[in-house]
């Protein structure tokens, strides 16, 4: 009833949201309250990246009576070929398809993919059902693939070759049946190929945030059932999840308001007794407890609140549920006083600084970077990440010609590397705020404009919310000067 399948220690999520670009889509399995994989659907590369063509989501169906969930796909996606916020070239080849998924006996569950007309023959041995497998939760594990065994790496490693115009590593096995974890209980899951073969691919050697792949190529001339999997995994009889006590990582405030959140399994509607202790040179003393209070079910989860706004005594405290301790925290009013916003100063900020060589000690954390920025781009050109360009430049500069005054300050944006104005300025600005309403000064590092080199850990003097200050204007004024506007 609400549009997944549901056992003990099992869930199964069909297409509940479709953000293949963050492994967020297709069949997910949730493993004793563990996502173990995810992106379950048709792809057109074997080992697709973020930025690879992915399918437009039509209707999803969950039909209850015949506890089937179905979801309608089609290649291209008209909102991202080539247009939109994300441009992806797609290649020339338009087809539908509906990937179904029907709980079978026991834990297993049957995956099918039907194609409303066969594939052209150049995309055989190319497109194909792919499922992922996380790989932090599979380091050192093992997994049997008919007659064949061995360990999920910890990196990708070779032996490298060349498909389909990409360099990828050879599969790490092919058969009909693969056993995932076969010696945890908590992890174990038989993925069986009931029409073609499995391939066991590590993702991550032709793109670093990639995950093992699953593989089955669509069949030449297949339509109906192209593809037919049958998944079980194992789960242990009685699991419930452990409860989960959140605390602020921060540590309290003494007269502010202090509760603690409690979440359990969505079986698991017991509210328990939950203890508070003071810790001190005998070890723990207890404070305060009783039972937590009902909050109510969301999505997955039963959650419970405790408030202990009453307890103001400084010190380390921990609580302790079903046999469960937290983590220590603090009680203080100077719980902002170090280890809170400051790492953002000494390391976040230095290291995202664009245009510099960011050492910290013997470690060098990125060497001086982006030279050669930047050239204007060419004109009515749809780039990736929002970045439309027009008609024309708006300014003097022609199409590809070097902008002076790019090639200094700024930080990098998350992944891209790319320097967003709005980010660099709105950073800036919040800097601005600190300094001038709470009277920020802080120095922990070396920041040197003109041989552009950061020494994290190495004061030189000055407040580094003001130089940081400074390196985002360097950027967005640089630019200012040279073209007359905001890039």
């Amino acid at each position: 009833d609400s549009g997944y399948f549901e056992g003990p220690g099992l869930d199964v999520i069909v297409f509940s949201d479709i953000y293949p670009d963050g492994h967020q889509t297709g069949v997910t399995v949730i493993q004793h309250g563990v996502r173990v994989a995810a992106n379950g659907d048709l792809r057109l590369e074997v080992s697709p990246g973020q930025w690879s063509p992915v399918p437009a989501g039509g209707e999803r169906t969950v039909d209850e009576a015949g506890r089937v969930i179905s979801q309608r796909l089609s290649y291209p996606d008209p909102k991202k070929n080539r247009t939109g916020f994300n441009p992806i070239e797609y290649p020339d080849l338009e087809f539908s398809y509906t990937v179904r998924v029907t709980p079978l006996q026991g834990n297993s569950f049957r995956v099918s993919v039907d194609l409303d007309e066969a594939l052209p023959d150049e995309w055989i041995g190319r497109a194909g059902f792919n499922f992922e497998l996380f790989p932090g939760h599979l380091f050192g594990k093992s997994w049997i693939m008919d007659d064949q065994a061995g360990t999920f790496p910890v990196q990708p490693n070779g032996p490298v070759h060349q498909r389909a115009g990409e360099w990828l590593n050879e599969p790490l096995a092919r058969g009909g049946k693969l056993v995932v974890a076969p010696e945890e209980d908590l992890q174990r899951m038989v993925i069986e190929a009931r029409k073609g073969e499995l391939e066991l691919i590590d993702g991550r050697s032709n793109h670093n945030n990639g995950w093992y792949i699953v593989h089955t190529p669509v069949p030449a001339g297949a339509t109906k059932n192209a593809i037919e999997w049958v998944i079980t995994p194992h789960t242990v009889e009685g699991w419930m999840r452990q409860p989960v006590i959140q605390v602020s990582q921060l540590g309290y405030a003494q007269k502010q308001v202090k509760r603690i959140v409690i979440e359990q399994d969505r079986r698991d509607t017991t509210a328990s007794e939950l203890t508070l202790h003071r810790l001190g040179g005998s070890g723990s003393q207890k404070v305060s407890s009783s039972r937590v209070e009902p909050w109510g079910k969301f999505l997955r989860y039963q959650y419970f609140t405790w408030d202990f706004s009453a307890v103001e005594e400084p010190g380390m405290y921990v609580a302790e549920y079903r046999g469960q301790r937290s983590h220590p925290f603090r009680i203080s009013d100077d719980v902002w006083s170090r280890h809170a916003w400051q790492p953002t100063l000494e390391y976040y900020l230095p290291v995202q600084m664009c245009h510099m060589r960011v050492n910290e000690k013997y470690r060098v954390w990125h060497g001086l970077c982006h030279q050669d920025d930047a050239r204007m781009s060419p004109v009515n050109l749809n780039h990736f990440d929002g970045y439309v360009s027009g008609p024309s430049t708006l300014t003097e500069y022609e199409p590809m010609q070097p902008v002076p005054g790019l090639n200094r300050g700024g930080w990098h944006d998350a992944g891209d590397y790319d320097l967003r104005v709005e980010s660099q300025m709105g950073t800036v600005w919040l800097l601005a705020m600190m300094v001038e309403e709470f009277g920020l000064d802080y120095d922990a590092t070396r920041i040197d404009q003109d041989r552009q080199v950061v020494e994290i850990h190495q004061p030189d003097g000055r407040n580094d919310a003001l130089q940081q200050i400074e390196h985002g204007l360097l950027s967005v004024l640089g630019a200012y000067e040279s073209m007359g506007r905001l890039y």
